[in-house]
Order: C-alpha cells, then sequence, then structure tokens
C-alpha cells in the first residue's frame, strides 16, 4: 500500500491517493471468503461443506469490494492521524471507474479540506452593562405576578385596567388575524375606545397612535418584530373575543410561598426585595451573556481564518445530504462561514488552554438542574448522592446525547471564561429599559 498527499497551499486543499496491490487485501479477501463458506447456505451442500471456489465466484466481489472499503477506511485515518493533519470535515471520496473483475491495483482518491495555522487578536476590548432597576421595570414585574396569581374574572365590559383578548388584523386584510391580549392601561393614546367593550365588538384603530408610535410596545403585545412594529401603520381591528380582568391577590404568606417557595420570604418588605433581587440577578446573567456574545463575534469577525472555500460549500451538501442544496448553502455561506471559525477558535482555545471536563461535573451539573426542578438548591449531601443515579440515568438516554449536550456546554463556558481573562472588559452603567432596547 502506498499513500501520497498533493497539497495545495494557496487553496487549501489536498488530494490523498491511496495506492492498493493485490498483495495488500488478497490475505484478508481470502480468509473472509474461507469464512463466508463455512456459514454459506448453498442448494445441494450441507452447511460448512460448500467449496471455498463457489463461493468466490458468488459472493467474491461483494467481499473484495467490503474488505477494501474497511482497508481504506483504516488507512486514511492512520494516514491523517500519523501526519498530524487537521481536517474541515471529513475526507470526500473522488468517484472513479473501479473494476473489481479485472483489476488487480487500485487507486482511491480523497479530496481534503485543509485548516490553516492561525492566531487570535490581542485587542479585543468589550462592553459589559450594568443595568440599573428603575420603578418602571419593578412595576412592570409587579403586574406580572398580579396576572399570574391573581383572581382572573370576564367582565361583561371593559375598563381603564382590563385586557382585551382577541384578533387583531390590519384593516381590509384576510383572515382572521393574530391573537392578542391588549393592555388597556398600556395604551398612551386614546384608552376610551377601547373602554366599554364587549366580546363580539370590533375596534378600528390607528396603531401607531395608539402607542405614541413606539415600536417596543407594539411589539410586546402584538408579536411582531420591533421592525415589523415601526411599519405597521395605518387602521387596525381588534375582534374583541372576551374581556380578562385580575384582582391583585393579597400581600400575604400564601403569595409569598407561591412565588419564592416555602418560608422564602416573610414579610412584605422582604417580598419586595427579593422581586428587586430577582429581576437585578436576571438582568446580570443576560448582561453576562449579551458580553460573552460580543466576545465572540469580535473574535470571528478580526481573527484571520482562511477557509477552503469550495471544499467547504462541497462538504457542506454531502455531509446533509437531502437537507441542504448547493443553493441553500450559497445564500447561507456567510453564516456557515461563522459558524466554522467560531468552532476552529473554540477548539484552539480547547487546545491551548488544556481544557476539559470531568464526568465529575458533568454529573454535578445535572444534579444542580435537577435540584433546581424540585426548589430545593440546598439539599442535604445524603438526599444529593441519592439523586446520583437518577441523574446518571437522565444522562444515558438518547444514546448518550443530554451527556454530550451537558459536556459541550460546561466546555463553552470553560472557553469563554478563558478568553474573558484576555479581553478589556469595560463596566457601562444603563437603565433597564435601555438594556432591553439594545439587546431586544
Amino acid at each position: 500500500m502506498n499513500i501520497t498527499l498533493d497539497k495545495n497551499d494557496e487553496q487549501l486543499t489536498g488530494l490523498l491517493t491511496v495506492n492498493l496491490t493485490e498483495a495488500d487485501y488478497a490475505p484478508t479477501v481470502d480468509k473472509q471468503i474461507k469464512e463466508y463458506s463455512k456459514r454459506a447456505q448453498v442448494k445441494g451442500f450441507r452447511p460448512g461443506m460448500v467449496p471455498v471456489g463457489m463461493v468466490r465466484k458468488m459472493y467474491g466481489k461483494g467481499i473484495l469490494g467490503e474488505e477494501i472499503n474497511k482497508m481504506l477506511g483504516k488507512a486514511v485515518d492512520s494516514y491523517i492521524k500519523e501526519n498530524n493533519i487537521k481536517l474541515l470535515g471529513e475526507p470526500l471520496p473522488v468517484p472513479s471507474n473501479v473494476d473489481f473483475d479485472v483489476d488487480k491495483d487500485f487507486a482511491f482518491q480523497f479530496e481534503l479540506g485543509l485548516l490553516p495555522d492561525f492566531t487570535l487578536p490581542a485587542d479585543l476590548a468589550v462592553e459589559r452593562h450594568q443595568v440599573s432597576l428603575d420603578d418602571e421595570t419593578l412595576a412592570q414585574t409587579n403586574e406580572q405576578i398580579a396576572r399570574q396569581y391573581g383572581e382572573t374574572t370576564n367582565p361583561d365590559e371593559s375598563e381603564a385596567g382590563d385586557y382585551l383578548f382577541g384578533k387583531l388584523k390590519k384593516e381590509g386584510e384576510e383572515g382572521e388575524g393574530r391573537t392578542i391580549l391588549l393592555p388597556i392601561a398600556k395604551v398612551t393614546g386614546d384608552q376610551a375606545q377601547f373602554i366599554g367593550k364587549k366580546a363580539g365588538d370590533v375596534v378600528n384603530f390607528d396603531l401607531q397612535a395608539a402607542f405614541s408610535n413606539d415600536a417596543a410596545s407594539i411589539s410586546n403585545f402584538t408579536g411582531l418584530s420591533k421592525a415589523e412594529a415601526a411599519e405597521a401603520t395605518g387602521n387596525y381591528e381588534l375582534s374583541v373575543e372576551k374581556v380578562n380582568r385580575t384582582a391583585a391577590p393579597e400581600m400575604n404568606q400564601e403569595l409569598f410561598d407561591k412565588v419564592f417557595g416555602p418560608e422564602a420570604v416573610a414579610s412584605q418588605e422582604e417580598f419586595d426585595a427579593k422581586v428587586r433581587e430577582t429581576i437585578q440577578q436576571n438582568y446580570d446573567r443576560e448582561s453576562e451573556g449579551a458580553m460573552n456574545n460580543s466576545i465572540v463575534q469580535q473574535l470571528v469577525e478580526k481573527t484571520d481564518i482562511k477557509v477552503p472555500t469550495e471544499f467547504f460549500k462541497k462538504w457542506l451538501v454531502r455531509a446533509n445530504e437531502g437537507k441542504l442544496t448547493p443553493e441553500l448553502v450559497e445564500e447561507h455561506y456567510d453564516d456557515y462561514v461563522k459558524e466554522l471559525k467560531w468552532s476552529m477558535i473554540r477548539n484552539k482555545v480547547v487546545e491551548d488552554a488544556g481544557l476539559k471536563v470531568s464526568n465529575d461535573e458533568i454529573v454535578n451539573r445535572t444534579l444542580d438542574k435537577i435540584m433546581g426542578q424540585f426548589n430545593m438548591p440546598n439539599m442535604p449531601d445524603e438526599m444529593r448522592e441519592s439523586m446520583r443515579s437518577y441523574a446518571d440515568q437522565f444522562l444515558k438516554q438518547e444514546n448518550g446525547k443530554n451527556y454530550v449536550n451537558e459536556y459541550e456546554a460546561i466546555l463553552a463556558e470553560k472557553v469563554l471564561e478563558n478568553l474573558r481573562g484576555k479581553v478589556v472588559v469595560t463596566d457601562k452603567p444603563v437603565t433597564a429599559e435601555e438594556f432591553r432596547t439594545l439587546h431586544s
């Protein structure tokens, strides 16, 4: 067997050629034919007594093809590992005209996409938003708590603090429209047009005027994107199906326990403080996520990585046969390149920093999630240990897919933690409203 690699450094591709002679494969093929003759069932012969020559004639070509494929797979894998060749995807077989009836020596070729070496930029700087809570954000959260835990009724006519549930569509548009829940109190224009309405009524109104041309407010209750909300001009029709009215729940221990768990808070002062703390934690977590996204985006944009373009496109189609067409690859190619570059950067950080994820880390992370679902973050060690078998079972589900997902999540966190140590982070104070506007 002889293997050669012809590299094209300019295009970052390679052509791997594997030359097989009869001496390379004949011993293995002969052995398999003899083994097959012991198991073959041919009419007129007892099991195990079928002549080897007959088996070779009947099944030799198939056995030859199968054994050569196995030999090729091992040979190519070994060559790539031994020569430390960094590949994009997998080798792509080059179509060839092979005649197993006539040929004795064979040459098989594989296209390779080669990954280049690269260095990470050293001048990265990102902002981390420090979100300060405002009265409006706290009020919105308390409204959500009231809606979720208060008693909801459906009165005959709407009042200023009610919600109109129904279908919204542009005036004259076909179809029934989209389901919405319109908060009358949030209307900054003429609220009177939504008061005194009953199920079956149709309200015709200027959508932009009702919300003072605030695309964010329109987006919040219609489900439209901000861009769509900004372009939603003209009159709209709201077909009212019912009126929702929610009475605020009493501030008592029953409510405190429902919202935060048994005996987590014991007074309205503690409740208000816990609400504020929870909101702040959520914004801090979102801010960290936004900063991480910014790090990834800058790395992908600023790291100079050359990609074997034509091979990458071809590999995407072959690897996703039936799901991706050349046309789709062309349409979304920039996104695929970004994903590839980030994958390469992440792998480089893992390799350079020697990052690893232990089995204990995966199991403990899973246990933490389970404890969170049971609202028992401080479960005693004995009880936590008893749940370990449950965590193991979960991780083995779907042929280990859950285990792989947890592994990848922990590794991704370690990569970002490593990168944050190399990035200049500047804290920037913003209000909650400003943060929502920046990241919506």
